[in-house]
């Protein structure tokens, strides 16, 4: 019998060790008090504000499959042109009442559209992005949502109401497609901040481009964005479509220059001058928080759909051109809009599928990628402090310098030959900033339609 004993506790000793050895599973742990899970590395190596070169991605023309897959396709072409940050238009599942087929009508928050693909594949392009030196940023819509968001039915004193308590469109608009939502109320905003928590941790995503920012209180943006700063291990970049002040008072890096994307076409259509271009971009700069810039364009998605595109709004190829680089080399943070490096004549709509023909003008990408270089590798070019000479009614003629770097950017903004005399301090021995050719500034140019000369000591 106590043999039969000694076997036994011999056996359940065996078995206890047995059981020690196999190691108990250990949950993820949250790194938000949401519950989120961080997914991959946070990104180390965002640019500073002002070294960022911006690309939005139209999902819908950049690829013949309109889809997230067509983006992480061409990841290696975008890197090429020059960008460091993508900005991806709204890639959340879209309503279906009284749809207009807007990317900007979300349903779900927190859900890819099946249009684009899946969060696995929002993943893979923000991991493939940051491997080849991309940050990546979403398109967030605060303002609104669909009408058949499930917050319209499970919460309605979420959304503003008329006085007979029906939902109501955002005021001072026709977008008969999106409900307002109300932004006195906790719960909603609360809700919101959760959404944009998911994709920053969940996707990995390095931060957001807010739609129609001026129609949101700076209340929210503050506390979205104090938030979103607030998740360990990252940092991260806020575009706000507007420009009111407070929006960098709130916590936004960016905000729209569309006082200089207007004064730059009126330039090019010959109904405005150079010194108003001028004047307008330090105006736009006048008082900006240290850190806090403009984005400059020459085209995005709502100026290329109803608007026209570069190549109309500039008259053609070489004015495109020319126009890029006053908005790229003046002061700001660059945009580049999807097919506006290869020229797309026609305008580029986001509401329907309309893709990209990536075989032409190669030359136009061409001059996109050698601008971009030179704006990349010199400071002077990016954050060195402007002066303007006024040589000419029909030719730019600015120096930007920091320390001991200056650049000269000399723009022809007319369809015409012309001839300008050049103001005694430029002239000299320079280096060609795009062929890297020694360039001497006499005390004349001569200068193509829409040349322009770009030129580095």
């Amino acid at each position: 019998m106590r043999d039969l004993l000694k076997i036994c506790l011999i056996l359940v000793a065996l078995t206890s060790c047995k059981k020690d050895k196999v190691p108990t599973p250990t949950p993820p742990i949250p790194t938000d008090p949401s519950g989120y899970i961080q997914y991959g590395t946070p990104y180390a190596s965002m640019p500073a504000t002002e070294d960022a070169v911006i690309y939005e991605v139209n999902l819908r023309a950049f690829s013949s499959t309109g889809d997230l897959q067509g983006v992480i396709n061409r990841l290696n072409e975008i890197k090429a042109l020059g960008v460091n940050t993508i900005w991806l238009m709204p890639i959340y599942e879209e309503g279906i009442l009284n749809s207009v087929h807007s990317p900007y009508c979300v349903k779900d928050y927190k859900k890819v559209s099946t249009e684009y693909g899946s969060l696995e594949d929002l993943r893979t392009l923000t991991t493939l992005a940051h491997q080849l030196g991309m940050s990546v940023i979403l398109d967030w819509v605060a303002n609104h949502t669909s009408w058949d968001n499930t917050w319209i039915s499970a919460h309605p004193d979420w959304y503003s109401q008329d006085a007979a308590g029906n939902i109501i469109i955002p005021p001072g608009t026709n977008w008969n497609d999106v409900a307002d939502l109300n932004f006195n109320n906790t719960n909603m905003k609360l809700a919101m901040i959760d959404a944009m928590k998911y994709w920053v941790l969940e996707a990995n995503v390095d931060g957001f481009r807010c739609d129609y920012a001026d129609g949101v209180p700076f209340e929210f943006w503050q506390q979205a964005l104090t938030a979103l700063e607030a998740i360990p291990n990252r940092d991260l970049l806020f575009l706000a479509e507007g420009t009111r002040a407070d929006h960098y008072t709130a916590g936004f890096d960016l905000t729209y220059g569309w006082n200089f994307y207007t004064a730059a076409k009126n330039l090019w259509a010959g109904t405005a001058s150079i010194t108003n271009l001028y004047n307008t971009h330090l105006a736009e700069y006048t008082n900006m928080p240290a850190g806090k810039h403009k984005i400059r364009f020459t085209t995005n998605h709502d100026e290329s759909a109803w608007d026209a595109s570069p190549w109309s709004l500039f008259n053609g190829k070489a004015g495109a051109l020319a126009a890029s680089v006053s908005t790229i080399f003046m002061g700001g943070v660059p945009l580049i809009y999807t097919g506006q490096e290869v020229g797309r004549s026609t305008t580029t709509p986001f509401f329907t599928n309309s893709p990209i023909n990536w075989t032409i003008n190669q030359d136009m990408l061409q001059a996109y990628k050698d601008m971009l270089a030179f704006h990349n590798e010199s400071a002077a070019a990016r954050k060195g402090s402007i002066s303007n000479y006024a040589v000419s009614t029909n030719v730019l003629c600015v120096k930007k310098t920091l320390g001991t770097e200056n650049v000269v950017i000399i723009v022809n903004v007319r369809n015409s030959n012309q001839t300008i005399t050049i103001p005694s301090p430029l002239t000299g021995s320079w280096t060609n900033a795009l062929t890297n050719a020694s360039y001497t500034l006499g005390s004349t140019v001569s200068l193509t339609p829409y040349q322009y000369i770009i030129l580095k000591n």
